[in-house]
Protein backbone atom coordinates (compact mmCIF):
# COMPACT_ATOMS: atom_id res chain seq x y z
CA UNK A 1 0.00 0.00 0.00
CA UNK A 2 1.49 3.48 -1.07
CA UNK A 3 2.63 5.68 1.95
CA UNK A 4 -0.84 7.25 3.41
CA UNK A 5 -0.33 10.18 6.34
CA UNK A 6 -2.70 9.68 9.66
CA UNK A 7 -6.00 11.34 8.95
CA UNK A 8 -6.57 12.39 12.35
CA UNK A 9 -2.62 14.51 12.17
CA UNK A 10 -4.60 16.23 8.58
CA UNK A 11 -7.24 17.44 10.89
CA UNK A 12 -4.75 18.73 13.90
CA UNK A 13 -2.96 20.88 11.28
CA UNK A 14 -5.67 22.36 9.65
CA UNK A 15 -7.49 23.22 13.21
CA UNK A 16 -3.89 24.70 14.34
CA UNK A 17 -2.92 26.37 10.68
CA UNK A 18 -6.62 27.96 10.79
CA UNK A 19 -6.57 28.82 14.03
CA UNK A 20 -8.50 32.15 13.57
CA UNK A 21 -9.96 31.74 10.41
CA UNK A 22 -13.88 31.26 9.78
CA UNK A 23 -14.46 27.14 10.04
CA UNK A 24 -18.06 26.24 9.99
CA UNK A 25 -21.36 28.66 9.66
CA UNK A 26 -25.09 27.72 10.22
CA UNK A 27 -27.07 29.49 7.44
CA UNK A 28 -28.53 32.73 8.69
CA UNK A 29 -27.02 31.63 12.11
CA UNK A 30 -23.69 31.90 14.23
CA UNK A 31 -20.26 30.83 13.07
CA UNK A 32 -17.49 28.63 14.92
CA UNK A 33 -14.14 29.75 13.85
CA UNK A 34 -10.92 26.60 13.66
CA UNK A 35 -10.77 27.46 17.36
CA UNK A 36 -14.10 27.53 18.44
CA UNK A 37 -14.04 24.07 16.96
CA UNK A 38 -10.63 22.80 18.74
CA UNK A 39 -12.22 23.84 22.22
CA UNK A 40 -15.34 22.08 21.36
CA UNK A 41 -13.97 18.90 20.44
CA UNK A 42 -11.59 18.87 24.09
CA UNK A 43 -14.53 19.47 25.98
CA UNK A 44 -16.61 16.31 23.89
CA UNK A 45 -13.49 14.78 24.53
CA UNK A 46 -13.00 15.17 28.50
CA UNK A 47 -17.02 14.18 28.39
CA UNK A 48 -15.97 10.89 26.50
CA UNK A 49 -13.29 10.03 28.93
CA UNK A 50 -15.17 10.96 31.87
CA UNK A 51 -18.48 9.16 30.63
CA UNK A 52 -16.55 5.75 29.91
CA UNK A 53 -16.09 5.88 26.04
CA UNK A 54 -13.08 3.81 25.23
CA UNK A 55 -11.34 3.82 22.04
CA UNK A 56 -13.09 2.05 19.34
CA UNK A 57 -16.27 2.15 21.02
CA UNK A 58 -19.22 3.32 18.33
CA UNK A 59 -20.70 7.08 18.38
CA UNK A 60 -23.80 7.70 16.65
CA UNK A 61 -25.30 11.09 15.13
CA UNK A 62 -28.22 11.74 13.79
CA UNK A 63 -29.73 14.89 13.13
CA UNK A 64 -29.87 18.07 10.31
CA UNK A 65 -26.69 19.06 9.12
CA UNK A 66 -24.84 21.94 10.96
CA UNK A 67 -21.56 23.01 13.10
CA UNK A 68 -22.55 20.99 15.89
CA UNK A 69 -23.25 18.12 14.01
CA UNK A 70 -19.49 17.83 12.04
CA UNK A 71 -17.94 19.02 15.56
CA UNK A 72 -19.37 15.80 17.21
CA UNK A 73 -18.24 13.98 14.17
CA UNK A 74 -14.81 15.37 14.34
CA UNK A 75 -14.79 15.15 18.24
CA UNK A 76 -15.92 11.13 17.53
CA UNK A 77 -12.73 10.24 14.95
CA UNK A 78 -10.14 12.26 16.96
CA UNK A 79 -10.93 10.63 20.08
CA UNK A 80 -10.19 7.37 18.84
CA UNK A 81 -14.17 6.47 18.85
CA UNK A 82 -15.90 4.91 15.67
CA UNK A 83 -18.60 7.25 14.44
CA UNK A 84 -21.75 5.92 12.92
CA UNK A 85 -23.37 8.72 11.00
CA UNK A 86 -27.30 7.79 10.47
CA UNK A 87 -29.68 10.04 7.85
CA UNK A 88 -31.85 11.96 10.17
CA UNK A 89 -34.65 11.18 7.61
CA UNK A 90 -35.15 7.85 8.42
CA UNK A 91 -38.32 6.71 10.80
CA UNK A 92 -38.07 5.86 14.33
CA UNK A 93 -37.94 2.18 13.90
CA UNK A 94 -34.50 2.67 10.92
CA UNK A 95 -32.82 4.77 13.53
CA UNK A 96 -33.29 2.27 16.87
CA UNK A 97 -32.29 -0.60 13.99
CA UNK A 98 -29.14 0.87 13.08
CA UNK A 99 -28.20 2.64 16.50
CA UNK A 100 -28.63 -1.41 18.07
CA UNK A 101 -27.28 -2.80 14.93
CA UNK A 102 -23.81 -0.82 15.04
CA UNK A 103 -23.95 -1.39 19.36
CA UNK A 104 -23.59 2.35 19.51
CA UNK A 105 -22.72 3.18 22.98
CA UNK A 106 -23.80 7.45 22.82
CA UNK A 107 -26.43 8.60 20.17
CA UNK A 108 -25.92 12.91 19.18
CA UNK A 109 -29.11 13.38 18.07
CA UNK A 110 -30.79 16.72 16.52
CA UNK A 111 -34.13 18.99 17.23
CA UNK A 112 -36.25 17.09 15.71
CA UNK A 113 -34.93 13.65 15.83
CA UNK A 114 -35.10 13.85 19.48
CA UNK A 115 -38.67 14.02 19.41
CA UNK A 116 -39.47 10.52 17.73
CA UNK A 117 -37.11 8.04 18.59
CA UNK A 118 -37.81 6.09 21.56
CA UNK A 119 -34.81 5.66 24.08
CA UNK A 120 -36.37 2.39 25.68
CA UNK A 121 -35.95 0.43 22.10
CA UNK A 122 -32.09 1.21 22.38
CA UNK A 123 -31.37 -0.53 25.97
CA UNK A 124 -27.42 -0.61 24.81
CA UNK A 125 -26.97 2.79 25.13
CA UNK A 126 -25.47 4.84 27.77
CA UNK A 127 -26.66 8.71 26.75
CA UNK A 128 -28.31 10.56 24.10
CA UNK A 129 -26.70 14.02 23.31
CA UNK A 130 -28.88 16.44 22.39
CA UNK A 131 -26.62 18.28 19.40
CA UNK A 132 -27.86 21.99 19.48
CA UNK A 133 -26.02 22.55 23.03
CA UNK A 134 -24.63 19.04 23.72
CA UNK A 135 -27.25 18.88 26.80
CA UNK A 136 -27.70 15.37 27.89
CA UNK A 137 -31.01 14.22 27.00
CA UNK A 138 -31.07 10.35 28.68
CA UNK A 139 -28.03 8.92 30.54
CA UNK A 140 -28.33 5.73 32.06
CA UNK A 141 -24.50 6.35 34.00
CA UNK A 142 -23.86 7.99 36.89
CA UNK A 143 -20.46 8.70 35.63
CA UNK A 144 -22.00 10.28 32.39
CA UNK A 145 -24.10 12.76 34.42
CA UNK A 146 -21.43 13.56 36.68
CA UNK A 147 -18.92 14.47 33.36
CA UNK A 148 -21.71 16.31 31.48
CA UNK A 149 -22.74 18.47 34.85
CA UNK A 150 -18.91 19.42 36.05
CA UNK A 151 -17.69 19.56 32.37
CA UNK A 152 -16.60 23.62 32.27
CA UNK A 153 -15.02 22.42 35.67
CA UNK A 154 -13.04 20.22 34.51
CA UNK A 155 -11.94 22.04 31.25
CA UNK A 156 -11.46 24.72 33.72
CA UNK A 157 -8.27 22.19 35.86
CA UNK A 158 -7.47 20.47 32.59
CA UNK A 159 -6.47 24.39 30.59
CA UNK A 160 -6.21 26.40 33.88
CA UNK A 161 -4.91 29.25 31.80
CA UNK A 162 -6.56 29.25 28.22
CA UNK A 163 -6.76 26.63 25.74
CA UNK A 164 -4.42 27.01 23.18
CA UNK A 165 -3.03 25.78 19.67
CA UNK A 166 -0.49 23.55 21.16
CA UNK A 167 -2.99 21.40 23.14
CA UNK A 168 -4.52 20.26 19.74
CA UNK A 169 -3.50 16.63 20.04
CA UNK A 170 -5.05 13.75 18.74
CA UNK A 171 -5.10 10.24 19.16
CA UNK A 172 -3.98 8.72 15.51
CA UNK A 173 -4.98 5.54 13.99
CA UNK A 174 -2.64 3.26 14.35
CA UNK A 175 -2.83 1.92 10.34
CA UNK A 176 -4.28 3.18 7.27
CA UNK A 177 -6.62 0.22 7.48
CA UNK A 178 -8.48 1.25 11.11
CA UNK A 179 -12.09 1.60 10.99
CA UNK A 180 -12.85 4.81 10.79
CA UNK A 181 -17.10 5.50 10.62
CA UNK A 182 -19.76 2.99 9.83
CA UNK A 183 -22.09 4.21 7.03
CA UNK A 184 -25.27 2.46 6.73
CA UNK A 185 -27.10 1.90 2.97
CA UNK A 186 -30.92 1.65 4.72
CA UNK A 187 -32.07 1.84 7.44
CA UNK A 188 -34.56 -1.40 7.40
CA UNK A 189 -32.86 -4.80 9.38
CA UNK A 190 -33.88 -6.76 6.43
CA UNK A 191 -31.87 -4.45 4.26
CA UNK A 192 -29.25 -2.63 6.15
CA UNK A 193 -25.93 -2.84 5.63
CA UNK A 194 -23.21 -1.49 7.22
CA UNK A 195 -19.92 -0.12 5.39
CA UNK A 196 -16.99 -0.14 7.04
CA UNK A 197 -15.14 2.51 5.46
CA UNK A 198 -11.44 2.55 7.16
CA UNK A 199 -9.07 5.64 7.38
CA UNK A 200 -7.26 5.56 3.92
CA UNK A 201 -10.76 5.63 1.96
CA UNK A 202 -11.66 8.54 3.51
CA UNK A 203 -8.11 10.23 3.12
CA UNK A 204 -7.92 8.40 -0.71
CA UNK A 205 -10.98 10.63 -1.44
CA UNK A 206 -9.45 13.74 0.52
CA UNK A 207 -6.60 13.26 -1.62
CA UNK A 208 -8.86 13.11 -4.90
CA UNK A 209 -10.43 16.53 -3.98
CA UNK A 210 -7.14 17.87 -3.21
CA UNK A 211 -6.00 17.12 -6.69
CA UNK A 212 -9.16 17.99 -8.82
CA UNK A 213 -10.00 21.24 -6.86
CA UNK A 214 -7.00 22.33 -5.34
CA UNK A 215 -5.49 24.12 -8.37
CA UNK A 216 -9.05 26.21 -7.77
CA UNK A 217 -8.32 27.71 -4.41
CA UNK A 218 -8.73 31.54 -5.87
CA UNK A 219 -12.10 30.62 -6.50
CA UNK A 220 -12.28 31.97 -2.46
CA UNK A 221 -13.33 29.65 0.20
CA UNK A 222 -16.75 29.26 0.82
CA UNK A 223 -18.83 26.32 -0.17
CA UNK A 224 -22.20 25.38 1.24
CA UNK A 225 -23.19 21.78 2.52
CA UNK A 226 -26.27 20.78 0.77
CA UNK A 227 -26.44 17.00 1.23
CA UNK A 228 -27.06 15.11 4.09
CA UNK A 229 -23.44 15.09 6.53
CA UNK A 230 -25.05 11.34 7.00
CA UNK A 231 -24.43 10.50 3.39
CA UNK A 232 -20.73 9.87 2.34
CA UNK A 233 -20.97 12.13 -0.89
CA UNK A 234 -21.34 15.23 0.82
CA UNK A 235 -19.18 14.23 3.92
CA UNK A 236 -16.38 14.08 1.15
CA UNK A 237 -16.71 16.52 -0.89
CA UNK A 238 -18.76 19.46 1.33
CA UNK A 239 -17.13 18.95 4.43
CA UNK A 240 -14.04 16.98 5.19
CA UNK A 241 -12.29 18.26 1.95
CA UNK A 242 -13.11 22.19 2.66
CA UNK A 243 -12.40 21.87 6.64
CA UNK A 244 -8.94 19.63 5.86
CA UNK A 245 -8.04 22.64 3.53
CA UNK A 246 -9.30 25.85 5.58
CA UNK A 247 -12.08 26.52 3.83
CA UNK A 248 -15.29 27.97 5.49
CA UNK A 249 -18.49 25.79 4.94
CA UNK A 250 -21.82 26.86 5.58
CA UNK A 251 -24.44 24.80 6.63
CA UNK A 252 -27.98 24.49 5.26
CA UNK A 253 -29.78 23.52 8.24
CA UNK A 254 -33.39 23.31 7.37
CA UNK A 255 -35.32 21.51 4.60
CA UNK A 256 -33.21 22.70 1.48
CA UNK A 257 -36.05 24.17 -0.75
CA UNK A 258 -35.00 25.39 -4.58
CA UNK A 259 -35.89 28.66 -3.61
CA UNK A 260 -33.65 28.25 -0.07
CA UNK A 261 -30.43 26.79 -2.15
CA UNK A 262 -31.20 29.69 -4.54
CA UNK A 263 -30.77 32.58 -2.45
CA UNK A 264 -27.93 30.60 -0.55
CA UNK A 265 -25.87 30.61 -3.78
CA UNK A 266 -26.71 34.39 -4.32
CA UNK A 267 -25.58 35.18 -0.69
CA UNK A 268 -22.85 33.04 0.15
CA UNK A 269 -21.41 32.86 -3.47
CA UNK A 270 -19.55 29.35 -3.46
CA UNK A 271 -16.60 28.45 -4.70
CA UNK A 272 -17.62 24.71 -6.10
CA UNK A 273 -21.32 23.21 -6.12
CA UNK A 274 -21.69 19.57 -5.43
CA UNK A 275 -25.58 18.23 -6.03
CA UNK A 276 -27.67 15.60 -7.01
CA UNK A 277 -29.01 16.51 -10.52
CA UNK A 278 -32.57 17.04 -9.34
CA UNK A 279 -31.03 20.24 -7.26
CA UNK A 280 -29.72 21.84 -10.39
CA UNK A 281 -32.10 20.25 -12.61
CA UNK A 282 -35.09 22.75 -10.50
CA UNK A 283 -33.40 25.64 -10.27
CA UNK A 284 -33.05 25.20 -14.25
CA UNK A 285 -36.36 24.76 -14.99
CA UNK A 286 -37.85 27.36 -12.34
CA UNK A 287 -35.43 29.92 -12.90
CA UNK A 288 -34.06 30.04 -16.84
CA UNK A 289 -36.04 28.28 -18.76
CA UNK A 290 -39.15 30.57 -18.04
CA UNK A 291 -36.94 33.44 -19.83
CA UNK A 292 -35.75 31.62 -22.33
CA UNK A 293 -38.79 29.38 -23.33
CA UNK A 294 -40.37 32.63 -25.17
CA UNK A 295 -41.31 33.14 -29.07
CA UNK A 296 -38.83 35.93 -28.87
CA UNK A 297 -35.61 33.98 -27.25
CA UNK A 298 -36.41 31.02 -29.83
CA UNK A 299 -36.33 33.03 -32.69
CA UNK A 300 -33.18 34.48 -31.31
CA UNK A 301 -31.72 31.01 -31.24
CA UNK A 302 -32.73 29.84 -34.29
CA UNK A 303 -30.46 32.76 -35.97
CA UNK A 304 -27.39 31.23 -36.38
CA UNK A 305 -25.85 34.78 -36.49
CA UNK A 306 -26.77 35.69 -32.93
CA UNK A 307 -26.92 32.73 -31.76
CA UNK A 308 -23.60 32.35 -30.31
CA UNK A 309 -24.10 35.98 -28.39
CA UNK A 310 -27.33 34.73 -27.31
CA UNK A 311 -26.10 31.36 -25.13
CA UNK A 312 -23.15 33.59 -24.41
CA UNK A 313 -25.90 35.62 -22.41
CA UNK A 314 -27.83 32.38 -21.20
CA UNK A 315 -24.82 31.22 -19.63
CA UNK A 316 -24.15 33.99 -17.85
CA UNK A 317 -27.20 34.06 -16.01
CA UNK A 318 -27.11 30.84 -15.27
CA UNK A 319 -23.73 31.43 -13.62
CA UNK A 320 -25.25 34.06 -11.74
CA UNK A 321 -27.94 31.88 -10.84
CA UNK A 322 -25.13 30.01 -8.83
CA UNK A 323 -23.84 32.81 -7.26
CA UNK A 324 -21.58 33.84 -10.06
CA UNK A 325 -18.11 32.50 -8.27
CA UNK A 326 -18.18 28.86 -9.25
CA UNK A 327 -15.31 27.11 -10.79
CA UNK A 328 -17.45 23.87 -11.24
CA UNK A 329 -20.56 22.28 -10.40
CA UNK A 330 -20.08 18.03 -9.47
CA UNK A 331 -23.24 16.19 -10.00
CA UNK A 332 -23.54 12.55 -8.98
CA UNK A 333 -26.23 10.19 -7.56
CA UNK A 334 -27.61 9.70 -10.67
CA UNK A 335 -28.57 10.14 -14.20
CA UNK A 336 -28.77 13.98 -15.44
CA UNK A 337 -32.35 14.88 -17.26
CA UNK A 338 -31.08 14.75 -20.90
CA UNK A 339 -33.26 18.16 -21.88
CA UNK A 340 -31.15 20.16 -18.73
CA UNK A 341 -28.24 18.27 -19.78
CA UNK A 342 -28.19 19.03 -23.58
CA UNK A 343 -28.77 22.98 -22.37
CA UNK A 344 -25.84 22.94 -20.07
CA UNK A 345 -23.42 21.72 -22.55
CA UNK A 346 -24.94 24.41 -25.50
CA UNK A 347 -24.18 27.57 -23.24
CA UNK A 348 -20.74 26.16 -22.09
CA UNK A 349 -21.69 25.60 -18.54
CA UNK A 350 -19.03 24.40 -16.13
CA UNK A 351 -20.63 20.96 -15.16
CA UNK A 352 -19.33 17.28 -14.92
CA UNK A 353 -21.35 13.97 -13.50
CA UNK A 354 -19.23 12.00 -11.10
CA UNK A 355 -19.87 8.31 -10.02
CA UNK A 356 -19.51 7.01 -6.70
CA UNK A 357 -21.04 4.44 -3.60
CA UNK A 358 -20.94 4.60 -0.51
CA UNK A 359 -18.62 1.35 -0.43
CA UNK A 360 -16.37 3.95 -2.13
CA UNK A 361 -16.28 6.41 0.19
CA UNK A 362 -18.06 7.31 -1.88
CA UNK A 363 -16.08 8.60 -5.70
CA UNK A 364 -15.06 5.82 -8.44
CA UNK A 365 -15.15 7.74 -11.18
CA UNK A 366 -15.03 11.60 -12.49
CA UNK A 367 -13.63 14.15 -15.13
CA UNK A 368 -13.12 18.21 -14.90
CA UNK A 369 -15.69 19.82 -16.64
CA UNK A 370 -13.47 20.68 -19.45
CA UNK A 371 -12.22 17.19 -20.15
CA UNK A 372 -16.36 15.59 -19.81
CA UNK A 373 -18.00 13.27 -22.10
CA UNK A 374 -21.35 14.58 -22.11
CA UNK A 375 -23.72 11.41 -21.22
CA UNK A 376 -20.39 9.71 -18.85
CA UNK A 377 -19.56 9.91 -15.62
CA UNK A 378 -15.93 10.30 -15.71
CA UNK A 379 -13.11 7.93 -15.58
CA UNK A 380 -11.67 6.49 -12.74
CA UNK A 381 -10.22 8.63 -10.11
CA UNK A 382 -6.59 8.47 -8.82
CA UNK A 383 -6.32 5.56 -6.16
CA UNK A 384 -8.95 3.60 -7.81
CA UNK A 385 -8.92 1.01 -11.15
CA UNK A 386 -12.31 0.53 -13.15
CA UNK A 387 -13.04 -2.44 -15.53
CA UNK A 388 -16.06 -3.51 -17.02
CA UNK A 389 -17.07 -7.59 -16.50
CA UNK A 390 -18.08 -8.04 -20.49
CA UNK A 391 -16.11 -9.34 -23.98
CA UNK A 392 -16.70 -6.47 -24.78
CA UNK A 393 -17.06 -3.23 -22.61
CA UNK A 394 -17.05 -0.64 -25.29
CA UNK A 395 -20.01 -1.79 -26.91
CA UNK A 396 -21.63 -4.69 -24.44
CA UNK A 397 -22.68 -4.05 -20.93
CA UNK A 398 -21.48 -5.78 -18.30
CA UNK A 399 -21.21 -4.70 -14.58
CA UNK A 400 -18.33 -2.05 -13.25
CA UNK A 401 -16.15 -3.43 -11.06
CA UNK A 402 -13.59 -1.04 -9.04
CA UNK A 403 -10.12 -1.55 -7.06
CA UNK A 404 -8.15 0.57 -5.15
CA UNK A 405 -7.96 2.79 -1.71
CA UNK A 406 -11.17 3.87 -1.40
CA UNK A 407 -13.42 0.58 -1.59
CA UNK A 408 -14.51 -0.77 2.14
CA UNK A 409 -13.30 -2.77 4.71
CA UNK A 410 -16.58 -5.00 3.91
CA UNK A 411 -20.10 -4.36 5.48
CA UNK A 412 -20.59 -4.74 9.39
CA UNK A 413 -21.54 -7.79 10.78
CA UNK A 414 -22.26 -9.21 7.22
CA UNK A 415 -19.36 -10.98 5.98
CA UNK A 416 -21.90 -13.18 3.33
CA UNK A 417 -22.69 -10.24 2.06
CA UNK A 418 -19.34 -8.72 2.09
CA UNK A 419 -18.04 -12.04 0.09
CA UNK A 420 -20.75 -11.48 -2.44
CA UNK A 421 -19.60 -7.87 -3.11
CA UNK A 422 -15.59 -7.98 -3.02
CA UNK A 423 -14.75 -10.65 -4.90
CA UNK A 424 -10.99 -12.79 -3.55
CA UNK A 425 -8.62 -9.89 -5.96
CA UNK A 426 -10.57 -7.06 -3.66
CA UNK A 427 -12.80 -5.77 -7.07
CA UNK A 428 -15.88 -4.00 -5.50
CA UNK A 429 -18.81 -5.48 -7.56
CA UNK A 430 -20.99 -2.16 -7.76
CA UNK A 431 -24.57 -3.78 -9.17
CA UNK A 432 -23.73 -1.25 -12.11
CA UNK A 433 -24.20 -1.93 -15.25
CA UNK A 434 -21.61 0.05 -17.80
CA UNK A 435 -19.58 0.49 -21.11
CA UNK A 436 -16.16 2.10 -21.08
CA UNK A 437 -14.97 3.87 -24.53
CA UNK A 438 -11.25 3.44 -25.45
CA UNK A 439 -10.72 6.60 -23.30
CA UNK A 440 -11.48 4.85 -20.44
CA UNK A 441 -14.76 7.12 -19.57
CA UNK A 442 -18.09 5.16 -18.10
CA UNK A 443 -21.23 5.12 -18.96
CA UNK A 444 -24.08 3.79 -16.46
CA UNK A 445 -26.76 1.83 -18.42
CA UNK A 446 -28.60 0.44 -15.96
CA UNK A 447 -28.88 0.19 -11.98
CA UNK A 448 -28.85 -3.49 -11.20
CA UNK A 449 -28.77 -2.62 -7.58
CA UNK A 450 -32.70 -0.53 -8.63
CA UNK A 451 -31.44 2.09 -6.04
CA UNK A 452 -33.35 5.21 -6.59
CA UNK A 453 -32.42 8.98 -5.95
CA UNK A 454 -34.31 11.60 -4.15
CA UNK A 455 -33.91 15.33 -4.93
CA UNK A 456 -31.55 15.86 -1.96
CA UNK A 457 -29.42 13.16 -2.19
CA UNK A 458 -31.31 10.19 -0.06
CA UNK A 459 -30.56 7.03 -1.32
CA UNK A 460 -34.32 4.87 -1.86
CA UNK A 461 -34.16 1.18 -2.08
CA UNK A 462 -37.56 0.78 -3.78
CA UNK A 463 -37.96 -3.35 -2.70
CA UNK A 464 -37.81 -1.42 1.28
CA UNK A 465 -41.13 0.25 0.01
CA UNK A 466 -42.86 -2.60 -2.09
CA UNK A 467 -42.32 -4.87 0.79
CA UNK A 468 -44.63 -2.70 3.37
CA UNK A 469 -47.22 -2.39 0.18
CA UNK A 470 -47.42 -5.78 -0.42
CA UNK A 471 -48.94 -6.29 2.34
CA UNK A 472 -51.42 -3.65 2.38
CA UNK A 473 -55.31 -4.55 1.73
CA UNK A 474 -55.87 -6.27 -1.98
CA UNK A 475 -52.22 -5.95 -3.35
CA UNK A 476 -50.91 -8.97 -4.63
CA UNK A 477 -47.42 -7.12 -5.98
CA UNK A 478 -46.01 -3.74 -6.97
CA UNK A 479 -43.20 -1.81 -8.44
CA UNK A 480 -42.13 1.33 -6.64
CA UNK A 481 -40.89 3.76 -10.27
CA UNK A 482 -39.91 7.61 -10.20
CA UNK A 483 -41.04 9.98 -11.95
CA UNK A 484 -39.50 13.82 -11.64
CA UNK A 485 -38.74 13.15 -8.05
CA UNK A 486 -42.37 11.95 -7.36
CA UNK A 487 -42.66 8.06 -6.31
CA UNK A 488 -44.91 5.88 -8.14
CA UNK A 489 -46.17 2.46 -6.91
CA UNK A 490 -47.75 0.07 -9.56
CA UNK A 491 -50.08 -2.46 -8.02
CA UNK A 492 -51.53 -5.20 -9.59
CA UNK A 493 -54.51 -6.01 -6.94
CA UNK A 494 -56.14 -9.09 -6.15
CA UNK A 495 -58.84 -8.94 -8.86
CA UNK A 496 -60.19 -12.39 -7.66
CA UNK A 497 -60.64 -11.29 -3.74
CA UNK A 498 -61.63 -7.86 -4.67
CA UNK A 499 -64.45 -9.03 -7.53
CA UNK A 500 -65.60 -11.71 -4.88
CA UNK A 501 -66.64 -8.84 -2.57
CA UNK A 502 -68.26 -7.26 -5.22
CA UNK A 503 -65.67 -4.43 -5.69
CA UNK A 504 -65.67 -1.98 -8.98
CA UNK A 505 -62.64 -0.73 -10.38
CA UNK A 506 -63.55 3.02 -8.61
CA UNK A 507 -63.61 0.89 -5.31
CA UNK A 508 -60.28 -0.12 -5.99
CA UNK A 509 -58.68 3.21 -6.23
CA UNK A 510 -60.78 4.05 -3.17
CA UNK A 511 -58.88 1.15 -1.28
CA UNK A 512 -55.19 2.13 -2.96
CA UNK A 513 -55.74 5.68 -2.16
CA UNK A 514 -56.10 4.63 1.47
CA UNK A 515 -53.79 2.56 1.11
CA UNK A 516 -51.10 5.17 0.33
CA UNK A 517 -52.03 7.25 2.92
CA UNK A 518 -50.99 4.32 5.54
CA UNK A 519 -48.25 3.52 4.04
CA UNK A 520 -46.78 7.05 4.05
CA UNK A 521 -47.37 7.50 7.81
CA UNK A 522 -44.85 4.92 8.34
CA UNK A 523 -42.12 5.85 5.24
CA UNK A 524 -39.36 8.78 5.88
CA UNK A 525 -40.53 12.22 4.46
CA UNK A 526 -38.46 11.83 1.09
CA UNK A 527 -39.68 7.88 0.04
CA UNK A 528 -42.94 8.56 0.49
CA UNK A 529 -45.61 7.45 -2.33
CA UNK A 530 -47.48 10.78 -4.49
CA UNK A 531 -49.75 8.43 -6.22
CA UNK A 532 -51.02 4.65 -6.61
CA UNK A 533 -51.87 3.56 -10.41
CA UNK A 534 -53.38 0.25 -10.71
CA UNK A 535 -51.61 -2.51 -12.98
CA UNK A 536 -53.81 -5.20 -14.76
CA UNK A 537 -51.61 -7.74 -15.62
CA UNK A 538 -49.21 -9.96 -13.39
CA UNK A 539 -45.70 -8.43 -13.82
CA UNK A 540 -43.56 -10.06 -16.02
CA UNK A 541 -40.52 -11.63 -13.91
CA UNK A 542 -37.39 -13.69 -14.68
CA UNK A 543 -36.77 -17.46 -14.42
CA UNK A 544 -35.69 -16.71 -10.79
CA UNK A 545 -39.49 -14.67 -9.96
CA UNK A 546 -37.79 -11.12 -9.49
CA UNK A 547 -40.02 -8.62 -11.43
CA UNK A 548 -38.33 -7.21 -14.66
CA UNK A 549 -38.58 -3.74 -12.71
CA UNK A 550 -36.91 -1.78 -16.41
CA UNK A 551 -39.95 -2.87 -18.09
CA UNK A 552 -41.98 -0.10 -15.79
CA UNK A 553 -39.62 2.78 -15.41
CA UNK A 554 -41.50 4.63 -18.51
CA UNK A 555 -44.99 3.20 -17.27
Amino acid sequence: MESIPSFIELIEKSIVKNWDKDALTDYKGSTLQYHDVARKIEKLHIMFENGGVAKGDKIALCGRNCANWAVAYLATLTYGAIAVPILHEFTADQIHNIVNHSDAKFLFTGDIVSTIIDPTKMPKLEGIIYIPDYSLLVSRTDKLTFAREHLNEMFGKKYPKYFRKEHVKYTHEKSPNDLALINYTSGTTGFSKGVMIPFRAIWSNYDFACQVMGKHLDHGSNVISILPLAHMYGMAFEFTYEFLEGKHVFFLTRVPSPAIIAQAFADIKPCIIIAVPLIIEKIIKKKVFPKIQNNRMRLLLNMPVINKKVNEKIGEQVYQSFGGNIYEIIVGGAAFNQEVEAFLKRINFPYTVGYGATECAPIICYAPWDEFVAGSCGKAVVHMEVKIASPDPQNIPGEILAKGLNVMLGYYKNEEATRETIDKDGWYHTGDLGLMDEDGNVFIKGRSKNMLLSSNGQNIYPEEIEDKLNSMALVTESVVIQREDKLIGLVHPDYDEARSMGFTNDDLEKIMEQNRQEINKILPAYSKITAIRLHEEEFAKTPKKSIKRFLYQDA
